[in-house]
């Protein structure tokens, strides 16, 4: 396993890593994503730990807190070795205070999904989303309080825009207050948005990409193929997945789809460990939560690592998946003389 430096921090992370929102199928929406219980959960941890994967993902909101509760579980025995990542903001309850990035709610978040974890500490704690409605110095000297209390150990931060993360390291500058070292952003072959203003500012910032959905959805699995219907047996069709990963544009994805084909008669690997091999090479990617449903999908997303794509294949991907970006950004790409790395616009 390879591992690299997260963001401007001295924390090494694995460049895969497992989510858990396939813990415990506790409402409709997660049950279409897994319902997966203590036993084959700790399984699963000790098969990560095996390949050298040792970051957990989780999140309160999955399945309103069970999830944490089965990872916590799961890794008992062996907290020592494993990093443990988990988020808040998202509404837990219909509780007027019970959802955001206040002071108030992030005291009483953290201390429930310690109580869930069994632990006394948080290696990562993510802002699950922007709270537009919280001062973000608030949000941020409450964060920086957990940290010089031990009980958080890294801040980061997950689906904020660009001016989102700028203010929010910004006003951590200012203050001297622990600063958001990681940012975990939707990003795959099937959607790029990423790279037109978070992935340069991660560059400028030195905050690393953590990613999910890099399969977005399961959708870049191979299961999904032109004149063919839709799996109803996948998540997409089971109401598990939000709207998004370039909804209506399947004639895309089967452009993308037949480029991945030929490179999988090429390389063997197969077409999810090619979509995961073409993330792990693009700038501040430092690793890629992996998930899986049971443990022969886990052992085939743990073959994305250990050999790279060439140039060429890479390439290749990159014309396929392309897509026009929206205003700035086409309009900037026509100066390439004014960018400080072209390799932050796909090398083009």
């Amino acid at each position: 396993m390879e591992y690299k430096q997260l963001g401007h921090s001295g924390l090494r992370v694995p460049v895969l890593s497992f989510g858990t929102a396939t813990f415990g199928g506790g409402n409709e929406f997660f049950k279409a994503w897994g319902n997966t219980e203590v036993e084959e959960a700790t399984r699963m941890v000790h098969l990560c730990l095996d390949a050298g994967v040792n970051l957990f993902d989780t999140a309160n909101v999955y399945s309103t807190g069970i999830a944490e509760e089965r990872l916590g579980k799961a890794i008992s025995g062996v907290r020592n070795k494993v990093l443990v990542s988990t988020k808040a903001t998202f509404p837990m309850s219909d509780d007027v205070n019970d959802y955001g990035s206040s002071r108030f709610h992030l005291i009483k978040a953290c201390e429930d999904s310690l109580k869930r974890l069994g632990t006394d500490h948080i290696d990562i704690y993510h802002m699950h989303g922007f709270d537009a409605n919280t001062p973000v110095e608030e949000t941020l000297n409450a964060l920086n309080q957990q940290v010089q209390s031990g009980k958080v150990h890294y801040i980061a931060c997950s689906n904020f825009s660009g001016w989102h993360l700028m203010k929010s390291l910004s006003v951590s500058e200012r203050y001297g207050w622990s600063r958001y070292i990681a940012q975990q952003s939707y990003y795959s072959l099937l959607n790029r948005d990423f790279e037109w203003e978070l992935m340069p500012l991660g560059v400028d910032q030195k905050v690393g990409t953590i990613i999910w959905s890099p399969l977005a959805s399961g959708k870049l699995s191979g299961k999904y193929r032109r004149n063919q219907p839709f799996p109803k047996d996948a998540r997409v069709a089971q109401g598990g997945s939000p709207v998004l990963h370039g909804a209506g544009d399947d004639e895309r994805l089967y452009t993308i789809i037949e480029v991945l084909d030929e490179l999988e008669k090429e390389t063997g690997k197969t077409i999810a460990q090619l979509s995961l091999n073409w993330l792990l090479q693009r700038p501040t990617v430092c690793s890629i939560i992996i998930g899986a449903r049971n443990e022969e999908q886990l052992k085939q997303n743990l073959g994305a690592v250990g050999w790279s794509l060439s140039v060429d294949q890479i390439k290749r991907l990159d014309k396929a998946s392309e897509v026009l970006p929206a205003y700035p950004y086409w309009h900037q790409r026509q100066f390439p003389m004014l960018h400080a790395a072209a390799e932050l616009y796909g090398g083009r």
